[in-house]
């Protein structure tokens, strides 16, 4: 180490994203590097005490929806304050480019119904400085950020863009209609794409109800895009799908992962309606991977969730009639009127109006108070039903009270998949399958109704420390899962772990004082639109390209998160 590091973080214990022992050293920074680990490195010219604190590589959020935020804001939060240092967008084959002018309406309307980004927010918000999948890449190129940001080539984009409304309408692809697709896939990943993603399940919608346009796409189609990845020689196939034939689907992932000789990457949850589906895919998984077929499962470390309340996007009672009347009103005088008792009997009197997918926000025994800080695996006896049965009163009521609980901010919890057994015992089988990665926390995305970035921390909080209901995994093995092993899916091989030469992306966490808070709205959108946020304790320093970005969780106004383009040698 010839000149003096920028900075030096000295006495830390080391969890380097091996998956080793931890042990304690100094780690010095120069040019945005680790340029030495050991005891009594000299001094930099700025130092942290990080005594009695975890250093660990930043992790690598590899499920994220901030197509639209890297447009217009530098933080890219609430990942950025929960350890994360990477973000991959452009997941679910939903994003904005390419995009034509006469398009940019459809793809605003298709995100606001997936991902859940109010209409007048993306109107106001993307400034549409780009056609083409590269001019998007250089138009990010031009920003800066608190992370490192990598975007995919979308399916739903990239199909609207070659096929017009024909796409959008899901007609089959002509020859030349796959031919162009193919193109602008190897197009895309040689301008510095990570890879192609696509959605094939019922749930992506419009606001409006139309599937998204790739949910039926042809083998041909996807084949064709497969074998141009082959050729691009980059890139790794992401994907989500409701698996209704099971054996089909997955053999056609086969099928692709064989043409593209790239890594495929499949959404894997556990669901209501099969409890035991998980473990079928962990097998079908296993025995492609034993075959030489690269294909891993991506799953969230808690439960996909919807959180309801009087200020979010759904809560139990925007079914019955009268909630229209306060639906429209800002949310002091929202909660001005809730407070009334005469509306509040009207509201409770009244039946739900709606659908069976709607319907849901009154399963009283799949729904909790969530509290602060949050509890994301309650126990049966701590639902909405069961404390009414305990109280006598109607769960509607209990609803109605918990949620006016925090000055009418209170927040219930209603786990949606990976909660059918009633624990998170399917969860834990599944991140501790050697063929899975840890993502899908959607950051970005649903922010009404979800934010689930934070499940970084909550690897860290529940799975090595809280979790009062089974074994728990020792901290070295969730710092390679959030850092080490995310990075190289994705063919990042310049971070994920503390080792010389590496890109000095860190944290120092204060492991015993590290906890989740609870979720709350926040009006920072464009046009003033909400979303929520979630803020995590116990980060005392988040480091990107050896600069501190955050210091005990407040932002030190450095950006040097850049666009990553393409996989590093």
């Amino acid at each position: 180490m010839q000149a003096t590091p920028s900075l030096v973080i000295r006495g830390g214990t080391i969890v380097d994203g091996g998956g080793g022992d931890p042990y304690v050293a100094d780690v010095a920074i120069a040019d945005g590097r680790i340029a030495a680990i050991g005891p009594d490195l000299p001094a930099g010219t700025e130092e942290i005490d990080a005594s009695g604190k975890l250093v660990t590589p930043g992790f690598i959020d590899v499920h994220t929806h901030y197509d639209a935020q890297v447009t217009w804001g530098s933080r890219i939060t609430p990942s950025s304050w929960n350890g994360v240092t990477t973000v991959l967008m452009g997941n679910c084959g939903v994003g904005f480019a390419p995009c034509r002018p006469e398009q940019r309406d459809m793809l605003v309307k298709l995100m606001e119904g997936v991902e859940d980004i109010p209409e007048v927010v993306l109107t106001e918000g993307l400034p549409w400085n780009w056609q083409t999948f590269p001019e998007f890449l250089d138009a990010l190129d031009r920003n800066k950020y608190d992370v490192d940001v990598a975007a995919q080539v979308p399916h739903a984009a990239l199909r609207v863009y070659v096929m017009g409304q024909r796409g959008a309408d899901r007609e089959p692809a002509t020859e030349q209609d796959r031919t162009r697709m193919a193109e602008l896939t190897a197009e895309g990943i040689r301008a510095g794409a990570l890879g192609f993603s696509t959605s094939r399940t019922l749930n992506h919608r419009t606001l409006a109800g139309a599937p998204t346009p790739t949910v039926n796409a042809a083998e041909a189609e996807l084949t064709a895009i497969a074998e141009a990845m082959r050729e691009a020689g980059a890139g790794w196939f992401q994907v989500v799908s409701d698996f209704d034939d099971v054996d089909q689907e997955f053999a056609l992932f086969r099928r692709l992962t064989a043409a593209s000789g790239r890594p495929t990457s499949i959404t894997l949850l556990q669901s209501d309606a099969r409890p035991d589906g998980w473990r079928d895919m962990l097998r079908d998984i296993a025995t492609a991977n034993r075959e030489g077929l690269r294909i891993t499962g991506q799953v969230r470390s808690r439960p996909t969730s919807v959180l309801l309340g009087f200020e979010l996007s759904q809560n139990p009672f925007t079914g019955r009639p009268s909630w229209k009347k306060v639906a429209g009103l800002g949310i002091e005088d929202r909660l001005a009127m809730l407070r009334q008792p005469e509306f509040r009997a009207q509201l409770l009197s009244e039946a739900f109006v709606g659908g069976k997918r709607a319907m849901r926000v009154t399963r009283w025994d799949r729904m909790y108070a969530l509290g602060d800080p949050p509890n994301y695996e309650p126990s049966p006896e701590d639902s909405v039903a069961a404390r009414a049965a305990r109280e006598g009163r109607a769960p509607d009521e209990v609803a109605y009270d918990l949620m006016m609980e925090y000055n009418g901010r209170g927040i219930l919890y209603l786990p949606v998949t990976n909660y059918a057994d009633g624990n998170l015992d399917a969860v834990r089988a599944m991140i501790a399958d050697p063929h899975t990665l840890l993502g899908l926390g959607d950051g970005g995305a649903h922010v009404g109704i979800m934010c689930d970035a934070t499940a970084t921390s909550y690897t860290l909080t529940h799975w090595t420390r809280d979790r009062p209901r089974g074994e728990l995994f020792p901290v070295a093995w969730a710092i390679k899962r959030l850092s080490h092993d995310n990075a190289a899916a994705i063919g990042l091989t310049d971070r994920g772990m503390v080792r010389v030469g590496m890109k000095a992306d860190l944290n120092v966490i204060d492991y015993d004082r590290l906890r989740l808070r609870g979720p709350s709205i926040v009006y920072d959108l464009p046009a003033g639109g909400k979303r929520l946020i979630q803020k995590t304790e116990g980060f005392d320093a988040t480091i990107v390209t050896g600069q501190i970005v955050y210091r005990n969780g407040e932002a030190t106004g450095a950006l040097p998160g850049r666009l990553v383009r393409g996989g590093t040698p």
